[in-house]
């Protein structure tokens, strides 16, 4: 091989290999801010009814569904609620610390953020409230279809009103 071609091909290498690391690096620091993201069912009974693919208790997450009625129990002296949160399937427990959104209340659709600290129960950092009765965000509605088609729920149904379907 002529030597200009290999000191050529050296340096090409050996920018893919830098690439290669830096990217590396950069997902590896990353992997702590990456929040996936599961209904109440998929928490419980895993993505795909596959148990396999339940969240780790320890893990951060996102999760969206209804507040359920009657749930929401506040602490009168700090900031601290309580409340749980379901699609169809079971519900799960939210813990949250703070200033919740205006439009949060009961029956109302939210996306919660935190880490789960037990198979059932979320300690929220961040409570997100959606801000009309009709929408239901893109990510949630595409999950709720997929995990509840097993259970022959259609997505209207779901936009209709997803606390007395059953």
């Amino acid at each position: 091989m002529n030597p200009r071609r290999k000191s050529r091909l050296f340096f090409i290498v050996s920018i893919l290999i830098g690439l290669a690391i830096a990217s590396g690096l950069v997902l590896y620091a990353l992997r702590q801010n990456i929040d996936l993201f599961y209904t109440p069912s998929e928490i419980i009974y895993g993505k795909d009814h596959n148990p396999s693919e339940k969240p780790n208790v320890g893990q951060h997450i996102r999760v969206g569904g209804m507040v359920v009625k009657g749930s929401v129990i506040r602490d009168p002296n700090t900031l601290k609620v309580t409340f749980k949160l379901n699609d169809i399937g079971p519900s799960i427990t939210v813990h949250y610390e703070g200033i919740l959104p205006d439009l949060f209340r009961e029956g109302q659709g939210i996306v919660a953020q935190g880490t789960l600290v037990a198979p059932t129960v979320l300690d929220a950092t961040q409570v997100l409230a959606k801000h009309d009765s009709k929408y239901v965000p893109p990510d949630l509605e595409k999950q709720m279809e997929k995990v509840h088609k097993n259970y022959g729920v259609s997505s209207s149904e779901l936009q209709a009103n997803p606390q007395d379907v059953k």
